[in-house]
């Protein structure tokens, strides 16, 4: 059922009484922090802000809490450094080829913010969006953004919501669902940024990667897919075994080249549908284990490379480069131009449903 504006203003002015006051928005409105708790201890909060996860405490091996996600202390962190932390991106997650696509006959021509591409739905994508709270409880917050037709180039009404759940099996759950009133294309994902030793604390080269893919879509010098399906096989894309990020990240394979190390999408080995593994992660330092599972087909693997040492964030830590990683579930980067890859339109009277989980855990050897 769409709800109306009124039925999300009446919904809202609870939830709104949950939140507290996290800075204002560039056209003056109040942006909101809620802070979700689970019976471990385990701890996040998320800003109506781009819908970000702001923070996310988790125990290590000793019980000890420790932030594992990148942010900052006030928005304006957030408003000054715009590298997508913590939020929800689309309306296109990643790269759209030349910022155009066809659609049932039609071309879009969308935003231009990652050279002559389209990066994350563009200069004012989802992640700089005011999101509303359409109910909050202390374990879950359920947000909403209304997309209008022509947003950054793309057709279609959206009516978009983000449910996160904190679960007592120190669960983080994201589920997303859309409707339009158009066809449309949609890719929803989020942006966390992770150091599962702590944030700020160092790079994440010496944290384990196991990605459940056997194949990944190699790319361009602009990171655009060529539309292959390319075997890990032999190469530093390999993480069907977990790895150590940094024993090949500075590889002379041309792939890390153009990327400056992981900035690539998996293709998930998906043995069923519905919620499976894709990724596990794991930092010997703390002994924290994170599991990544999804819905979705695909997997980023970001590592940071961009992050260049000189922004300072939470308890005046500076995020050094590859100081965390990004792992976005999502459909594959440029499907709209890409046939021979999973289709990410929408239609009326269709529900774009998707479900991520990050699942921690700790390893007390």
């Amino acid at each position: 059922m769409r709800l109306t504006s009124a039925c999300i203003c009446t919904l809202a002015v609870a939830a709104l009484a949950m939140g507290a006051p996290f800075g204002k928005a560039p056209d003056g409105r109040t942006v909101e922090l809620f802070t979700l708790a689970n019976s471990h201890g385990m701890e996040a909060r998320i800003m109506t802000w781009g819908a970000a996860v702001v923070s996310l405490k988790v125990p290590d091996a000793q019980g000890h809490l420790g932030d594992v996600v990148l942010g900052f202390d006030d928005l304006d962190g957030y408003l000054k450094h715009d590298f997508f932390s913590g939020k929800v991106v689309g309306r296109y997650a990643n790269r759209i080829g030349q910022a155009r696509f066809t659609l049932d006959g039609k071309e879009y021509k969308l935003a231009t913010n990652n050279g002559r591409n389209s990066l994350h739905g563009g200069k004012q994508g989802f992640d700089k969006r005011l999101w509303t709270p359409v109910k909050a409880d202390d374990h879950s917050l359920e947000l909403q953004y209304e997309s209008k037709d022509g947003e950054e180039g793309y057709p279609g009404n959206l009516v978009v919501t983000v449910l996160y759940t904190l679960t007592e099996d120190n669960e983080l759950r994201i589920d997303y669902t859309v409707t339009t009133d158009k066809d449309t294309v949609v890719n929803l994902s989020n942006h966390s940024y992770f150091n599962l030793a702590g944030a700020g604390n160092g790079t994440i080269l010496d944290e384990d990667l196991q990605i459940e893919a056997d194949r990944f879509t190699p790319v361009t010098s602009e990171l655009i897919p060529t539309g292959e399906l390319r075997s890990v096989e032999g190469t530093p894309m390999d993480f069907r075994k977990p790895a150590r990020i940094g024993a090949r990240i500075d590889s002379t394979h041309e792939q890390l080249k153009f990327g400056l190390g992981y900035d690539h999408n998996w293709v998930l080995n998906k043995p069923k549908e519905g919620l499976t593994l894709a990724a596990r992660l794991h930092d010997p330092r703390s002994g924290r284990v994170m599991e990544v599972l999804t819905t979705e087909p695909g997997l980023q693997f970001y590592s940071g490379n961009m992050m260049a040492g000189s922004v300072t964030g939470k308890a005046d830590r500076v995020y050094v480069r590859r100081g965390a990683l990004c792992l976005e579930t999502q459909h594959f980067p440029d499907s709209p131009n890409q046939p021979g890859f999973p289709s990410t339109e929408l239609k009326p009277g269709q529900t774009y449903r998707s479900t991520t989980v990050f699942r921690f855990s700790a390893d007390k050897k």
